[in-house]
């Protein structure tokens, strides 16, 4: 989905992992649902305009193996141990560029952690949690590798391959600690000319980074390659089908996959689901409705708490999102200081990302409110900068991961600009506005991001059908912030074997967070094969 940093973040707050910075990440990327690469496997589908979706399918690729491949789908991984116990790691090879495999290889990092037993081995289990940027190997050592249903790790390999440009393979970088700190700090509701041309030079600066950094690999770090590589790792790992579970973009991921490689596919979770039909305004304008579902579910919330610093029992929550917005607006005027060591002060721009940081759980409700009424009554900016900060991963020494880097990297390679220019934002500020009164604008403004990116899109919006793959489970939440539920109908509708489970809820994404119901579905599926009737709904 496409806006600013788009927010597939993965969850801080507990050892998950949020998996979606999607659209939404003030003043990052969003996220990217099209992505066809123009080399093998795009969709022969026209262009789509700004707010239709695409009909056209994505083609599946030939099921025999390119002879040229074969180098790269019969390599050995040299498995290693990781530093974290229990896990190993290797490298793998994979072409820089698919249509000519020739002129140089990306270096892959993967990690696996082997089935404990007892119980027949299944395979391997890939994982993904979104971004696009997200550490997969990351997440499977900080949470799946440990955290999934005991069940499900006794008997398949857990395995995570970070994708091409992210975390440790072959990270995209853009730009330091301090110009991040400008950069996460830009105004994104402009209130004239001036500030207008500010955030338009931090656009431009940010991809003048990217590109300069990695001229080759950003030509080269679609969602299209990435799925293409995860058939190389399939292969090499003896697995004849993938078994996969990807949360919000990595939902994108996996379902390209399956529209690639059908015949290849095998047990796919894809949990807070993404459309790939829409293109990238559309995914931003509805993303930006998420946020306001999620939003008015935590002012229904916050009021029936004592300690809610937006209203109490009588008040609405539309004028919660007004009273917020009003502390947004004092914002903009006059940051607050933050004890921050490096001297940052809360801007408008930061508490706004705080607060999305804890719509995709809502888990981070309690901690939301007790950050704003520190902001609110004591003027104090610590709390609502540690949620941006968790957001933006920055770390305590001021450097940041590449989250956010390779996540323009992908999202804008996937789909053309949601905005090619400050004029074409300011028309359809109302409908943003509309869809979100709180963060509307931003969002808005957020989604000019890829219009100045150094390399060209190559995909373009397209529905994914993946006939004659195996049930396909897609998974929604009634309230997920970050991927609207209607995603899930929607690539539900289009896969041709989809299997739409649905979680009556709130928070990003269904499994592993609580549903007893949702839980014991999917894992039925990973281990017995046997996918929730089609229209199931849990609570």
């Amino acid at each position: 989905m496409h806006t600013r940093r788009t927010h597939r973040r993965t969850r801080t707050g507990s050892t998950r992992f949020r998996g979606a910075l999607l659209a939404a990440a003030l003043l990052a990327t969003a996220c990217s649902a099209g992505g066809a690469s123009t080399s093998a496997g795009s969709p022969a589908a026209k262009a789509v305009g700004s707010t239709e979706a695409a009909t056209a399918a994505l083609t599946p690729l030939p099921k025999a193996t390119p002879s040229e491949l074969s180098p790269y789908y019969g390599q050995k991984l040299a498995w290693r141990d990781c530093g974290v116990p229990g896990f190993q790691c290797a490298t793998m090879k994979v072409p820089l560029d698919y249509a000519k495999p020739g002129e140089g290889d990306v270096r892959l990092a993967v990690a696996r952690k082997k089935a404990t037993g007892p119980g027949k081995r299944l395979g391997s289990l890939l994982v993904n949690p979104g971004g696009p940027g997200g550490s997969a190997i990351g997440y499977l050592q900080q949470y799946a590798g440990i955290g999934y249903p005991a069940k499900v790790r006794a008997q398949y390999d857990m395995v995570a391959v970070d994708p091409r440009g992210v975390a440790r393979s072959e990270p995209v970088e853009c730009l330091d600690g301090a110009e991040m700190d400008a950069y996460t700090r830009t105004d994104v509701t402009p209130d004239d000319a001036g500030e207008r041309d500010e955030l338009v030079d931090a656009y431009k600066e940010f991809a003048e980074g990217c590109g300069a950094d990695a001229p080759k690999l950003l030509r080269h770090v679609s969602t299209v390659e990435a799925a293409r590589d995860m058939d190389v790792l399939r292969a090499v790992l003896g697995d004849e089908k993938l078994t996969y579970v990807g949360a919000s973009y990595g939902t994108f991921l996996g379902a390209t996959y399956a529209g690639l490689f059908p015949d290849r596919t095998g047990r796919l979770v894809l949990d807070g689901a993404m459309d790939p039909s829409l293109p990238a305004r559309r995914l931003n304008l509805e993303q930006t409705e998420g946020f306001e579902t999620a939003f008015q579910s935590f002012a229904k919330d916050c009021v029936r708490q004592s300690d809610c610093p937006l209203g109490d029992k009588d008040t609405t929550p539309d004028q919660v999102g007004k009273n917020l917005k009003s502390f947004f607006d004092d914002l903009d005027a006059k940051p607050l200081p933050a004890g921050d060591a490096d001297g940052r002060k809360l801007t408008e721009s930061l508490a706004t990302t705080g607060v999305i940081a804890a719509m995709y759980d809502e888990g981070a409700w309690q901690q939301l409110r007790e950050s704003l009424t520190s902001a609110i009554k004591e003027k104090d900016g610590a709390g609502l900068l540690i949620l941006s900060d968790s957001y933006y991963e920055r770390e305590a020494d001021g450097g940041y991961s590449n989250l956010m880097f390779a996540n323009a990297a992908v999202n804008c390679l996937d789909l053309p600009a949601a905005f090619s220019s400050p004029d074409e934002v300011r028309d359809a500020l109302p409908e943003f506005e509309k869809a979100s009164p709180v963060f509307g604008e931003g969002l808005a403004w957020s989604s000019l991001n890829c219009a100045y990116w150094p390399v060209k899109p190559t995909g373009e919006p397209h529905r994914i059908e993946a006939a004659g793959a195996t049930p396909i489970v897609v998974v929604g939440t009634t309230r997920d912030p970050a991927t609207p539920y209607r995603w899930a109908e929607a690539l539900s509708d289009q896969l041709s074997s989809g299997r739409l489970l649905t979680y009556e809820g709130d928070g990003h994404t269904a499994y592993g967070r609580g549903s007893a119901c949702i839980d014991s579905a999917i894992n039925t599926y990973l281990l017995s094969g046997t996918a929730p009737d089609d229209g199931k709904r849990c609570s």
